[in-house]
């Protein structure tokens, strides 16, 4: 396609073979961009000019995955940084060792090496935009899984304490919020939801708030998505300031 949205840009989408990366692929491909696509699993055949093999919640892996990015590619401009994986598990005093690391690894590390990784790449290419994949979890609770509740808000609260701070080196980062997306994440409760005529979220409604929050020129926002309404960056409450005779309402300065 030319002239579209990402023209000429280079991008890379973890998670990107199936589910919401693989319609982000698909949708930033529509739009121009280039992209690379890391997962455990290869994307169908034509999705993706590249694909990286790779464990995302592994630090070593990054350096080498930009590395095989880079040199198939060229750089990286654009990053959706969507690999997630659930418990399914309710009940706290359920969930074992093995099931909390697993989750943090993907979620949380993931996420957070990924971002440490992009960063110097992107600063030394004057910029770069990255989308990470939380979830209305992560803005709200979730009994069905407390723990995939608990890396969702880890996502949020890093994007939103991140986003002034890379904006002096041209780079945005934020989120996006979908509610019960159609992926193979919804697993054996998708039967029940739609006998109910719960709306699950289409994959590529997601992608759309990708583009969407890429090309904002904002950083620090969640985006959320619902059915049958437009991605809407989130409004969060102001939280309440000390009430001191001299310091009503005064932020903390640590410089």
């Amino acid at each position: 396609m030319s002239g579209g949205l990402f023209e000429g840009k280079l991008a890379l989408v973890t998670g990107g073979s199936s589910g919401i990366g693989l319609a982000t692929v698909q949708r930033l491909t529509s739009e121009g961009a280039t992209c690379a696509v890391v997962d455990l699993q290869p994307p169908p055949a034509g999705v993706g000019e590249a694909y990286v093999e790779a464990d995302v919640g592994d630090p070593t892996a990054w350096p080498v995955i930009l590395e095989q990015v880079e040199s198939k590619l060229g750089g990286v401009d654009l990053a959706h940084l969507n690999a997630g994986i659930t418990t399914r598990e309710s009940t706290i005093d359920a969930l074992t060792d093995e099931m909390y690391r697993r989750i943090m690894r993907v979620n949380v590390d993931g996420v957070v090496f990924g971002v440490r990784a992009l960063v110097p790449v992107m600063r030394g290419r004057g910029g770069g935009r990255i989308v990470c994949t939380a979830s209305l979890a992560g803005l709200m609770g979730m009994s069905v899984d407390p723990i995939y509740s608990l890396t969702k808000h880890a996502v949020v609260g890093l994007v939103r304490s991140l986003g002034d701070v890379l904006t002096a080196d041209q780079i945005t980062i934020n989120a996006v919020n979908p509610g019960i997306v159609d992926t193979p994440l919804v697993g054996p409760h998708r039967e029940a939801l739609t006998a109910s005529g719960f709306p699950l979220i289409d994959p590529g409604q997601v992608a759309e708030a990708v583009t969407q929050a890429m090309s904002s020129g904002r950083s620090g926002e969640c985006w959320v998505i619902q059915p049958g309404r437009d991605p809407m960056p989130y409004r969060f409450a102001g939280i309440p300031g000390p009430r001191v005779a001299g310091a009503e309402g005064m932020k903390p300065t640590f410089d």
